[in-house]
């Protein structure tokens, strides 16, 4: 069997240095916001080309910090329309609702998966405030047509880079610092996952990074003393600690996706199959691998049959959410082929070239 996602794989290529890492942890005997979380977000801002990290929770943890942020220094107001891609995992819409914010779902373009610079255009009303891009499946989105637009109107830019670690744009500039501000998550699964929930906030706003440094942490800078109604959502120091060690191999690890992407479009030819689009540079570090097939339930067991691992990245778009019963009504008719039709093949660093020949010789014979 190859399993679609082996984190166990993944993760024991550092196990030596996570148990090293745990030992000094507990000799520190300093375990919230120690010197693990303070050198990530040295580390991680350095790596992403920012002024500023800032540690948080998880990844909706810090969507949602930084729309509470903008909204407490007066950049945004409560029912304030947030332009948000249809076809999102629901974290990203869940932020901008559990801010008092209103999310107006774009459609997304059918090839790249990501949210259109056109269609965004069409939806800007006197009640747009805000911009809220996903780089899907670890693809980065038109960010030129979309920031010419985002400063044409006079919108706030923000970036949901919770899929898309160390992809970079033709100029070299990384996800995190494409935006005002991003949102990351280290959900276990992602390029760079730690070993539990994690997030952070990137961003070269000096403002907003000290608004989203106080709400993270109770509305405090100075412990019993507290300036604004805050949260608590602060990185784990230990999840810290595991991030500083996987951050040094992330550029190999999306190499090494990178690679495997190219052998899965040269040599998967099965016309049943259709394939993402990829242009070859750096823009694309294939979180996942999506492919959409039209019989999608037939063809998943079929893979399950010949022991290969996938998932729906996603079945359910978030405006058929039973969650989200308000939207229900609207009709997206790309989002919804997507979200019929996708499928994700087994994509990680630590596959082995035979592994990655039997996924690509499986489908071919589909």
């Amino acid at each position: 069997m190859i399993k679609f996602l082996d984190l166990h794989k993944v993760n024991a290529r550092f196990e030596t240095q996570f148990n090293e890492s745990f030992k000094l942890f507990l000799d520190t005997g300093y375990y919230i916001l120690g010197h693990e979380v303070s050198k990530f977000e040295q580390q991680f801002a350095q790596y992403c080309g920012v002024k500023h990290c800032v540690g948080v929770g998880n990844g909706l943890d810090a969507l949602t910090l930084i729309f509470k942020a903008y909204l407490h220094l007066g950049k945004l107001n409560i029912d304030d329309e947030v332009i948000v891609p249809a076809n999102t995992y629901i974290a990203s819409i869940l932020s901008v609702i559990n801010s008092g914010l209103k999310p107006v779902f774009v459609e997304p373009e059918l090839h790249t998966f990501n949210i259109s610079a056109s269609q965004i255009e069409k939806h800007i009303t006197t009640k747009t405030k805000a911009i809220l891009v996903v780089h899907l499946f670890g693809h980065l989105v038109d960010i030129e047509s979309i920031q010419k637009l985002a400063n044409s109107n006079n919108l706030i830019l923000i970036e949901d880079a919770a899929q898309a670690h160390g992809s970079e744009t033709i100029s070299g500039v990384k996800a995190g610092n494409l935006c005002d501000v991003a949102a990351v998550s280290f959900y276990p699964t992602k390029n760079l996952g730690a070993l539990g929930d994690a997030g952070a906030v990137t961003t070269n706003n000096d403002e907003l990074f000290n608004c989203i440094k106080l709400l993270r942490n109770y509305g405090s800078s100075k412990k019993y003393e507290n300036t604004i109604i805050g949260f608590n959502s602060r990185l784990d120091e230990l999840q810290a600690a595991f991030l500083n060690i996987k951050l040094v191999s992330l550029d190999i690890d999306n190499g090494r996706r990178q690679e495997i992407a190219n052998k899965y479009l040269k040599q998967i030819t099965n016309k049943k199959v259709e394939l993402p689009f990829y242009d070859g540079s750096k823009n694309h570090v294939f979180h996942v691998f999506v492919i959409r097939v039209k019989q999608r339930e037939q063809f998943v067991n079929y893979l399950n049959k010949h022991g290969i691992g996938s998932l729906i990245h996603y079945p359910i778009p978030p405006h058929h959410q039973e969650a989200l019963t308000h939207y229900k009504t609207m009709k997206f008719p790309i989002t919804e082929e997507i979200h019929k039709t996708c499928v994700s093949i087994p994509m990680s660093p630590v596959l082995t070239n035979d592994e990655v020949d039997e996924v690509i010789n499986v489908i071919n014979s589909y």
